[in-house]
């Protein structure tokens, strides 16, 4: 395992982190993710630690509260081998103030999550999403004081749009105030939006990239191909709806490229599919999920060997996107790309 600066932060991560998303899990989302908890839980820390994953990410909303909750049962006695992420925004209640970015519901929300992760500091608070009813200098500021408090270590954002994160730092700089240094972001062989503002945004302004759903929701597992039907046990029955759309058709062509690459290189899909992230500008670390142990074993693996830069340039070609604008003329015009040549 190799461990990789947190964006412009001296915070080191291990290259795969692990998702807790899958304990404790319930409601009409999560109960499909998985149901970890106990010594069960406990098991899965256990093998991450010894495999030298040091990130272990998780949210307020996670089934409720009970995924931090099941996740700093599992790490009690060992806090200091390990770096918690959670998220904050998202509705925890019906009341007004239940949700959002306010300077309430940060404090109020924080003091939540320490109590369910058995801590008394959040290594890595990212908010889960835009909040456009509060303003940015309160967010910022709120945030600023959550570090000086020592509560939070870090901050970072998770499904912000590049102006929302820019206009933030802007906010950061003016006031001297504490820096996003993380983005938790949808990226994937069949996601990669990514690319076209938020990964030249983290490299100008050093954002690392924490990545979520890195198997496209569950499609890139291997077991999703042309010409079959879903799997019975395939969870995306009950959560395609909440997760990213996709061209089926795409994905098929991915999945067959990438087959073609595992015969050659005698590794899984999905480790496939982490390693080209890996490989990817502005990754700080890869989130992976599993609801049993030979699925994280398998993803684990991911790690210790590197694609060819001949199997990249193949996953990238056929993963290809026509860029939406203004983006397309960076690429497809010569004299455009003269002025700002494509990051990637």
């Amino acid at each position: 395992m190799e461990y990789r600066q947190l964006g412009r932060s001296g915070l080191r991560v291990s290259e795969l982190s692990f998702g807790a998303g899958t304990f404790g899990g319930s409601g009409p989302l999560f109960s499909h993710w998985g149901t970890s908890e106990g010594a069960e839980a406990r098991r899965i820390i256990d093998i991450c630690i010894a495999h030298g994953v040091n990130l272990f990410d998780t949210a307020d909303v996670y089934s409720d509260g009970a995924s931090e909750t099941v996740l700093g049962e599992a790490i009690k006695g060992r806090r200091d081998k390990v770096l918690l992420s959670t998220k904050l925004a998202l509705p925890m209640g019906d009341g007004p103030n239940d949700y959002g970015t306010s300077r309430h519901r940060l404090t109020a929300g924080t003091e939540a999550s320490l109590k369910r992760l058995g801590t008394d500091h959040i290594d890595v608070l990212q908010l889960h999403g835009f909040d456009a009813s509060t303003p940015v200098e309160e967010v910022m500021k709120s945030l600023d004081q959550l570090v000086r408090s020592g509560k939070v270590r870090y901050v970072g954002v998770s499904n912000f749009a590049a102006w929302q994160i820019m206009k933030s730092l802007a906010v950061s700089d003016r006031y001297g105030l504490e820096r996003y240094v993380a983005n938790q972001a949808y990226y994937s062989l069949i996601g990669r939006d990514y690319e076209w503002d938020l990964m030249p945004l983290a490299e100008c302004e050093g954002l690392g990239g924490l990545i979520w759903s890195p198997l496209g929701w569950g499609r890139l597992t291997g077991k999703i191909r042309r010409g079959t039907p879903l799997p019975e046990t395939s969870r995306l029955h009950n959560t395609a709806d909440f997760g990213p759309p996709v061209d089926e058709d795409r994905l098929y062509d991915i999945v067959d490229a990438m087959q073609v690459i595992a015969d050659e290189t005698g590794r899984s899909i999905p480790q496939i599919a982490l390693n080209w992230l890996l490989q990817r500008p502005t990754v700080s670390s890869v989130i992976i999920g599993a609801r049993t142990e030979k699925q994280l074993l398998d993803n684990l693996g991911a790690v210790g060997w590197s694609l060819t830069s001949d199997q990249m340039a193949r996953l990238n070609e056929v993963s290809d996107l026509v860029p939406p604008y203004p983006h397309f003329a960076y690429r497809n015009q010569q004299g455009f790309a003269k002025l700002n040549p494509p990051a990637v």
